[in-house]
Order: structure tokens, then C-alpha cells, then sequence
């Protein structure tokens, strides 16, 4: 395996290996993908006190998330077709998550199903599901995420109606990929990426294909999909979820104060600020900034996590200083596992425990639960979307 000693090390290693039209399904957002970018750079906004002659022996990174210990408080978030990436690419990053000591969250639109994942990693992870029409379905993947163990459902929230991206559309992006004479093209230079796929049975979407009414086979599934999202969702649908799941529950999407005390009232177990990555609303604010005023509006009355942008170990603290619970990568990890399969999802999990462990002890922490504003220089306004930085 190559030298890698950032994310950005993997995402360019990631690049070259992967077929375009996987590698711009992770690394684009919506429209003009004006969100996709803030949610990182934004965190370069927020800036970190040092502190000196401090002990920083005995650090510890380990935490909770919603009552399970973490290594770190740095969660695998659900991504769509990582099975794509790299041949069964969920299996891959679930064994690399469990052995590291952080959750995997499998997500519904994924090439390995929960069976297949259950069946290849030994402790219970969570799963990922949307908010689909077809009550049916819906009792029975959360019936199927019982039977494989799974200790948590992540409900998202934003994708009611699909934000529009450029690449994907260009790309002709489909699992398993539609042969053109533009894919076959370059799909012909990715050959240890095609050896793995060649070698694997897996190559569409577990979850769906045979499990959906009326979806037998790749073909049929543009269809559902085109119909299965619930654009009339309410707050009620989503305690009707949780009352069907009977379990932990985590909303994924909140992006204001308002949403955040709903979702308090509805009795999740978690909420998770997030702008899906910027592939929803272009146009949205970052999810770092938002997160702040989340955190005033229902603090201690639900566990706030965050997710979108994060790309390294410093990133994460800073969510976690502002408040966060919990943390999601979701690209950072996709990089390493396009890059160098379930060795690279390891990896790209060293690299942000490192930089968040030696971050932690600069900032004259030994203890990853005592993070907080007191470690950060914030600017005014920064929580304030009017205000302009």
C-alpha cells in the first residue's frame, strides 16, 4: 500500500483507480455544488487554541454514541453504491469499522445487502433507511434489520425530492454500469478495480433488487426509485418509523433549530446535523455552522451528532468542541476504501484518530469528552447564517 498521510493522499490515489462515474458520484454535490464545497472549507474559519506545559499523557479518545462505546466518536456514515468503489465494498468497510471500534451505518441504496453484511462482520452495526412510500417495505427492511442484529436505524430526512447532479446525469450512473462505449473506455484503465468486480456476485443494490414489489432486476429499479420517495413525509411519519423499528433512532438531515426541536418531540434517540454531503440543496448553508445554533436550541435534551465535510482528525474536534456528540465520515472513508479496499478504510481511520488524538493534546486535552468552546476561536457570526465571514 502507498504512503498515505492525509485523506487527501487517498482521494487522489482513489482518483486514479476507480471508474469516473463512481469516483464523481462521491466527490460532487448538487447544482452548482456551492455547499459541497463550504461544508469543508468552512471549517477553516474555526480555529484552535493552543495550549502548553500541559500533561498530555494517558490521552483517550474512546466515547459514547447513543450508549455504545466508540474507539472514537467517529462514525462510518451511510453511503449509496460503495460496493462500487470497491467489489463488496460494504462488507469491506464494515469489518474495517468493527476491528478499528467505531459504528458502521449500512446504507439502504448499498451492493451488499444487511444479510450479506451480517454475515461477514461479528458485532451488531446500524442501518440506514429513507423515507419510502411503500409501507410494506418499509416494515420489512426494518423487520430484516432486526433479524441481522442491527442496534440502530438512521432515518434520513432530506431526500424527499432527489437534488439534481450534473455528473451522475452525464455519467449515466447505474449499478451495475451501463456499457457504453464512454464507460468501456474507462472502465479499460481501472483494471485491478474490474478484476475485483469480475470476482464478486455482487454488483447491484442488495437491498432493493428482489425485495421491492416489482423490482426484479436492474432495469426495473429506475423506476421505483423515481416513485418510492415519500414527498408528503410529516413528523408523524417518522414516529410511525419509530414505533415500527421498536429500537434506537437516529434522524439524519437536521439543518435548523426548528427541525431539531421537532425531532425532540417525535422522542428520537439522535439527531444528525447534516446537508446530505451538499447532493440536496445547493445553496444550503454548511452544516458547520448550523450546528452551533442546533446545539443552543435542544442541547441536553437529545444527542446531537454532525456530519458533512469532515476530511481529517482536526475537523472532527471541531464539530465535537462545538458540541457534537458524534461525528460522521462519509467521502474520507470512500477515498480510502476506492484506494486500497478494507486496508484503506483502516487506514483512513488511523489517519483522522492520529490527527484527532495529537490535535487533542495541542489543544491541552487529554480527553476527548472535555472538548469544548473553550478549545476554539469562533468567529462572530460564524453561527449566524446572516452575517457574512
Amino acid at each position: 500500500m502507498p504512503v498515505y498521510t492525509n485523506i487527501e493522499d487517498m482521494r487522489r490515489h482513489y482518483a486514479r483507480r476507480t471508474p469516473k462515474m463512481f469516483y464523481d458520484y462521491a466527490e460532487s454535490g448538487s447544482w452548482t455544488e456551492q455547499t459541497f464545497r463550504e461544508n469543508s472549507s468552512d471549517f477553516q474559519h474555526i480555529h484552535l487554541k493552543q495550549r502548553v506545559a500541559v500533561d498530555m499523557a494517558g490521552r483517550t479518545t474512546h466515547s459514547q454514541m447513543i450508549g455504545e462505546d466508540v474507539a472514537m466518536p467517529v462514525a462510518l456514515a451511510p453511503v449509496g453504491l460503495t460496493g462500487m468503489q470497491s467489489a463488496d465494498g460494504e462488507i469491506k468497510a464494515a469489518r474495517a469499522a468493527e476491528a478499528f471500534g467505531v459504528p458502521f451505518t449500512l446504507s439502504t441504496m448499498s451492493i451488499c445487502s444487511i444479510e450479506d453484511v451480517a454475515a461477514h462482520t461479528t458485532q451488531p452495526f446500524w442501518f440506514q433507511v429513507y423515507t419510502l412510500k411503500d409501507d410494506d417495505f418499509m416494515r420489512r427492511l426494518f423487520e430484516r434489520a432486526k433479524a441481522a442484529k442491527c442496534s440502530a436505524v438512521v432515518v434520513t430526512v432530506d431526500l424527499q425530492v432527489l437534488g439534481q447532479r450534473h455528473k451522475d446525469i452525464k455519467n449515466g450512473l447505474s449499478a451495475p454500469p451501463k456499457l457504453t462505449a464512454r464507460s468501456i473506455a474507462n472502465m479499460a484503465t481501472k483494471i485491478p478495480w474490474g478484476l475485483e468486480m469480475l470476482g464478486t456476485k455482487r454488483r447491484s443494490f442488495g437491498n432493493i433488487v428482489g425485495h421491492a414489489k416489482g423490482v426484479t432486476d436492474p432495469s426495473s429499479l429506475s423506476t421505483w426509485t423515481a416513485e418510492a420517495f415519500d414527498v408528503s413525509l410529516d413528523w408523524q411519519r417518522i414516529a410511525q418509523f419509530k414505533k415500527w423499528w421498536g429500537g434506537k433512532l437516529i434522524v439524519k438531515g437536521i439543518m435548523t433549530p426548528e427541525d431539531a426541536r421537532r425531532a425532540v418531540e417525535v422522542g428520537v434517540d439522535a439527531i444528525i446535523v447534516s446537508n446530505h454531503g451538499g447532493r440536496q440543496l445547493d445553496g444550503a448553508v454548511s452544516s458547520i455552522r448550523m450546528l452551533p445554533s442546533i446545539i443552543e436550541a435542544v442541547g441536553d435534551q437529545v444527542e446531537v451528532h454532525f456530519d458533512s465535510g469532515i476530511r481529517s482528525g482536526q475537523d472532527a474536534l471541531k464539530a465535537l468542541a462545538l458540541g457534537a456528540k458524534g461525528t460522521y465520515i462519509g467521502r474520507a472513508f470512500t477515498y480510502g476504501l476506492g484506494a486500497a479496499g478494507e486496508a484503506g478504510v483502516t487506514k483512513a481511520l488511523e489517519i483522522i484518530h492520529k490527527e484527532l488524538d495529537t490535535t487533542m493534546a495541542l489543544c491541552g486535552e487529554t480527553d476527548v469528552k472535555n472538548l469544548g468552546t473553550h478549545n476554539l476561536y469562533v468567529p462572530q457570526g460564524f453561527a449566524d447564517p446572516t452575517v457574512k465571514l
